[in-house]
């Protein structure tokens, strides 16, 4: 059991270190909206479902990236801003491309907006609360 417990700590860290990285490499382009409302449960399930299914592609993708690049730092990669995938080499450029398609699709079919899901990505950011949720949610995700 104590593993397990480790585990889940583990998973979660690296599935907030994922969050922080949409928000930074291999992402959306989000607009900052002040008045973004509130998480609903549903919001809060579908993200965590999202966040789930895209960390494997991230992961790769991340992974065959920085191969390519080798020992330099990873350039911020932004799906919607299309100059940050051009600078990258051929190949890099089309690994982020088709990580971009993919992860859109996971997080329509999982029932939010692009806009949504970064949204909520922002508000995890400085919603304590909200954060909690969503690591409960995920804990909870996995045991399933």
């Amino acid at each position: 059991m104590r593993w397990k417990i480790y585990y889940l700590k583990t998973f979660f860290l690296g599935v907030m270190t994922t969050v922080s990285l949409l928000a930074s490499t291999l992402t959306f382009t989000a607009k900052a909206d002040a008045q973004t409302p509130t998480v609903n449960n549903n919001e809060i399930v579908s993200y965590a479902q999202a966040v789930l299914a895209m960390e494997p592609s991230r992961q790769q993708a991340f992974s065959e990236i920085k191969k390519l690049i080798g020992g330099g730092e990873i350039p911020q990669i932004v799906c919607n801003e299309p100059q940050s995938i051009n600078s990258l080499p051929r190949k890099a450029r089309d690994i982020a491309v088709n990580y971009c398609n993919r992860s859109q699709k996971i997080v329509e079919e999982n029932g939010l907006t692009i806009e949504r899901f970064n949204n909520i990505t922002l508000e995890i950011q400085n919603n304590n609360n909200l954060k909690r949720q969503i690591y409960n949610t995920l804990i909870r995700l996995q045991k399933k």
